[in-house]
């Protein structure tokens, strides 16, 4: 990792001996500028490896190299001018790639199926170069709103419990809801996993009294099916239509679009600023 001065053509800072004063070096024995450079898990996120949480434990495990020497200390500083390696293979900075996909039914969200099952990534296998990965999960039956990006910061936010943005659905039911089951969602009541309550729910105007919209929050497994099944309703089709302030409007089912600027702005203005993190 470079030496680097400071802005404005000021000279390096003199140690006590009256040389230059150097960069940190961690207990791998790696000079780290203390000026300038990111977290190497955030790096590791930036190439689209994987999340940043999942980038600390390949750097606990020794998996990682900063130019040629292992690194399992966390914390560890890189600059763009270093060589980074995972498993033996260059890391570098991705150009970030946001797709929106309007997930159809029988269709795993995952990167690659066991079973031989049709995938996410099947469908947008021609999007872009970059690897991308969904964030979050829709059950295989359940159709709409997906996003798939390289981008392991936005996407660790995106799945986090804390993140609590707005999603909205449209659910088919076997029977109509009446209005005493539609009370008892309004009032909420407890799951195996805890209490549950949508932020919202209504009648689809326009349709009969099986067709209904509920907006929540909660990321739990299968929340909203489960919610139906405690009021003994049985959910015919769910169709996640909203996330995060995105919507499938043009988009018909099993096809994808990349984000526009505005949009990939707006998602990343939502996610709460952290405190800076010290070096």
């Amino acid at each position: 990792m470079s030496q680097t001065s400071k802005p404005g053509g000021k000279k390096p800072e003199k140690g006590r001996t009256g040389h230059p004063k150097q960069g940190n070096r961690n207990k791998d024995n790696v000079e780290v500028s203390a000026e300038q450079g990111v977290r190497l898990n955030k790096y590791i996120a930036n190439s689209g490896v994987c999340s940043r949480r999942e980038a600390d434990e390949l750097i606990r495990s020794g998996s990682v190299k900063v130019n040629g020497k292992t690194i399992t200390e966390l914390g560890t500083r890189v600059n763009i001018s270093d060589s980074i390696s995972y498993d033996g293979k260059s890391l570098k900075g991705e150009r970030k790639v946001y797709v929106l996909l309007n997930k159809p039914k029988d269709t795993v969200t995952t990167v690659k199926d066991t079973h031989g099952r049709k995938t996410v990534m099947d469908i947008v296998s021609g999007c872009c170069r970059e690897r991308i990965y969904p964030v979050g999960r829709l059950d295989r039956n359940t159709t709409g709103l997906l996003l798939l990006t390289n981008d392991g910061e936005l996407a660790e936010a995106l799945s986090h419990p804390s993140y609590n943005k707005k999603k909205i659905y449209h659910i088919h039911l076997e029977r109509d809801l009446e209005k005493e089951d539609m009370e008892k969602l309004n009032e909420g009541f407890e799951l195996e996993d805890g209490f549950i309550k949508p932020d919202r729910i209504e009648y689809v105007e326009g349709a009969d009294l099986r067709q209904v919209g509920i907006e929540i929050h909660s990321g739990r497994n299968r929340v909203v099916r489960r919610m139906f099944e405690h009021i003994d309703h049985k959910v015919l089709r769910l169709d996640r239509v909203y996330f995060a302030g995105l919507t499938k409007k043009g988009l018909s089912k099993g096809r994808w679009r990349h984000l526009s600027q505005n949009e990939v702005y707006m998602l990343k203005m939502s996610i709460p600023r952290k405190k800076p993190e010290r070096s």
